[in-house]
Formats: structure tokens, sequence, C-alpha cells
């Protein structure tokens, strides 16, 4: 036996209906926000219930999108940078931030060569003396981001320096900072202070090729440690 279709889903259907083709003609009018939900129950003559549901339909769909408060507005939500950029930590890992740093820093490097002034490569120098002598997690976290920042700054984009920040503010989840402080043994150390004086020193000399190089051969070194530790951590868990 087929069952009966209920009132409230043909409300809702003849609601999802209409409010498709209201929504079209208030594009091709070029109007911006959707009338209120009492104003649309009583233009199409169903129930409020019956309208909010077809709004969730074609929010869902994409054409249109609902600020509480505000009201409902025609298109897909626009984008909101701070709170994408805020989830990132969440939805992303330490791989993808090494993924991304290669494919910037080394960059950022290059042009700091070409354009750092004596300020920033002082500054530089006294970051990294700042970097060598921490000897807590915190005061390598903290110098260590300051001097990639400060290579970041001396390279004058305005636009680099901002995507900068913001895999640096991922970089920055705190049980990440765990695993990192972990990979930092004394050979890692050692060899993380020679290739930061290698960079500085091709950043100081105005040698853009090899300041890329020596950026790239530094985080290549990190992301090949954060792979090793994956791996054994992977292998632990299997084994138990």
């Amino acid at each position: 036996m087929i069952e009966a279709e209920k009132p409230s889903q043909r409300n809702s259907s003849l609601a999802l209906e209409r409010l498709r083709i209201i929504v079209d003609q208030l594009t091709a009018e070029g109007t911006e926000q959707v009338p209120t939900e009492r104003e649309l129950s009583e233009t199409i003559g169903v129930g409020r219930r019956a309208v909010r549901r077809a709004l969730e339909v074609l929010e869902t769909e994409g054409k249109i999108w609902r600020r509480q408060g505000a009201g409902t507005f025609i298109g897909p939500e626009p984008a909101q940078p701070e709170k994408q950029i805020r989830a990132l930590n969440e939805n992303s890992n330490m791989l993808e931030v090494m993924e991304v740093r290669l494919q910037i820093e080394p960059v950022l490097a290059r042009l700091a060569a070409l354009r750092a002034t004596p300020a920033d490569i002082a500054a530089m120098r006294d970051v990294a003396g700042r970097l060598a002598e921490a000897e807590d997690m915190d005061g390598r976290e903290l110098w260590d981001g300051a001097l990639h920042r400060a290579i970041a700054r001396a390279a004058n984009n305005t636009l680099f320096l901002a995507l900068f920040d913001v895999v640096d503010r991922v970089r920055q989840d705190a049980a990440w900072r765990h695993v990192r402080e972990a990979l930092r043994t004394d050979d890692a150390m050692t060899l993380y202070k020679s290739q930061h004086v290698d960079i500085i020193g091709a950043i100081e000399t105005r040698d853009p090729i090899s300041a890329e190089k020596a950026m790239r051969g530094h985080l290549l070194a990190l992301q090949q440690r954060l792979l090793f530790q994956s791996a054994t951590e992977v292998g632990d868990d299997e084994g138990h």
C-alpha cells in the first residue's frame, strides 16, 4: 500500500517550487535579499515551517545563504577567511604545513636576498643567535618562528607575508609543538643552526639562488624527520 503524502509534505514541496521561482526572479532583478519567512509564507500561502524547510534545501544547494539576525540572501555564502583560518588547525596536519612551507619560504628567502636591508639582516642574525641560545621548548618555538618571519618580512611582499602568517598560525597548534620538540635532538639542532647560518649568509651576500636552495634544504630536512617520526608512530600503533 502506497503511503499518502502528508499535507505538510505537500506544503513543503509547494514552497520549494515557488521559492525557486521567487529566487530566480529576485536574481534577475538584481535583488540581494530574500523576503522574510513571514512574507514568503503569506505570498506562497503555506505555513512558515514549510517555508523554513524549503529555504534549508535552497541553502544546501548554494542558491541562498542565511545569517541569523540579518536575513536571507541570494547566492552562496561569501567566504569568511578568518573563520576558515581558525578551523585550519582541525582540518590540516603537519605534513600539509610542510608541503606549503616548501612552496612559500624558499621563494621568500630568494626575494629577501634581493631586497633585505642591512637592518633586516642584522635582525636575522640577532634572532638566530637567540634561537641558538634558547634552552626550553617555548624559547625554541618563539625564536624559530621569529627567524623565519624575519626572512619573510625582508622579502618585502605584503601578500606573501600574509600567507606566511596564515601558515605560521596553523603551525603553532599546541599539539604539534611537542612533536617538533621531540625531533629537536642535539644532532638536529646542530644541523638547523648551520642551515640558518647558510640562509642568512646567502641573503647577506645577495645570492638569491643560494638563499632559495639553502631554505629548501632546511625545510626538506625538517620534513624528512617529520616523515620518519610519522612512519615510526604508525609502525608502533600497528605493533600493538
